[in-house]
């Protein structure tokens, strides 16, 4: 069963315009992405740019485009925000960018997931040496970017912070999977949410704020855009969570209960487990991934993790509204709030 629109998180203004913002994002930024990536060596460049969804292996171009280039365009919009130029948060918005794809490249390895953007994961089409070659050089490049602008040791010691988190993130998801289903050692709520702000809500917050400090805003502002672009990684990975279960294979492209299948403790579940129906469901998630898909659904694990991605996207809000911030820019901002969250639900 697929989420409605009637179910999903939403932000105060509607998201009808934030494809067009995203594609204005993506047109400024490109240009010095694709410079940057063409430093690299030739077969290291290549693993890139078919990392960021621009060409197939062997290097011919790519029919389809890469991503939706979220963290690149907070990185604009942050600029804007505060007031400067969107060029101003171009340079960031190519280092979060370079990030972004080295943390996708080492995580299908640790995962071991062999598809990405329904086509082999850059370790499966390259190999996995290879892969890991990919992902550090694409870091080097992201701190190397920064490190030329000027401010750019403040920038990179943001960027620093970011990257700790989502390390400590990832370290947490993984350690999660040894850990039971039920009992006083089994992964709580509040764990989850500190998790997804490190592995998700980290870059997306470092986004925003490195666009407004390149854009010389004050600290202030800086952190406000940070927090809101934190809450907003919670939200994103609460409703993939929801999508991992219930989405649509034909517009998610993982098999139906994907995530079931895989055992991960995604925030539904997790709510379920705390719920009286936690003895029914345990043996059901090792065994019965339909049943289990069922049961989290009637103990609340589903509404309880739209309700939770509601409450991050106002508390996002709430953050933007604290410093003073460019109109324009803000009222883009919040059309993609909605616009991360919402996507096919």
């Amino acid at each position: 069963m697929t989420a409605t629109s009637s179910t999903a998180p939403t932000a105060s203004t509607a998201p009808a315009d934030a494809p067009a913002v995203l594609d204005r994002c993506r047109a400024l930024v490109r240009p010095a992405l694709a410079s940057a990536v063409a430093e690299l060596h030739p077969w290291v460049g290549e693993m890139a740019a078919y990392s960021l969804g621009w060409c197939e292996v062997g290097g011919a171009p790519a029919p389809a485009p890469g991503g939706k280039g979220v963290r690149q365009a907070l990185a604009v919009l942050g600029a804007e925000a505060a007031g400067a130029p969107g060029r101003a948060g171009v340079a960031a918005a190519v280092a979060v960018e370079l990030v972004h794809a080295f943390s996708l490249l080492h995580d299908d390895i640790m995962d071991g997931d062999a598809v990405r953007r329904r086509r082999p994961a850059v370790w499966k089409a390259y190999g996995t040496g290879p892969a890991i070659l990919a992902g550090d050089a694409l870091f080097a490049l992201a701190v190397e970017t920064l490190a030329a602008q000027p401010g750019g040791a403040g920038a990179v010691r943001r960027l620093s912070v970011a990257l700790n988190d989502l390390v400590r993130g990832q370290a947490d998801d993984l350690l999660f999977a040894a850990r039971p289903w039920t009992g006083p050692d089994r992964v709580t709520p509040a764990e989850y949410r500190a998790m997804a702000e490190h592995k998700t809500g980290a870059l997306l917050g470092c986004s925003a704020a490195l666009g407004a400090v390149l854009g010389g805003t004050a600290p202030g502002t800086a952190a406000a855009l940070d927090r809101a672009g934190r809450h907003l990684g919670v939200a994103f990975q609460i409703v993939d969570d929801v999508l991992g279960i219930w989405g649509d294979p034909a517009v998610t492209g993982k098999p139906v209960h994907g995530d079931l299948r895989e055992r991960k403790k995604t925030f539904p579940v997790l709510v379920a487990l705390g719920s009286p129906a936690a003895g029914r469901l345990a043996p059901l998630l090792d065994s019965d991934p339909r049943g289990a898909a069922a049961l989290i659904e009637e103990a609340g694990g589903r509404s309880a993790a739209l309700a939770e991605a509601r409450r991050h996207l106002t508390a996002a809000e709430s953050a933007l509204a604290e410093v003073p911030l460019r109109t324009t820019a803000v009222d883009e901002l919040r059309s993609l709030l909605g616009f991360f969250v919402s996507r096919e639900l």
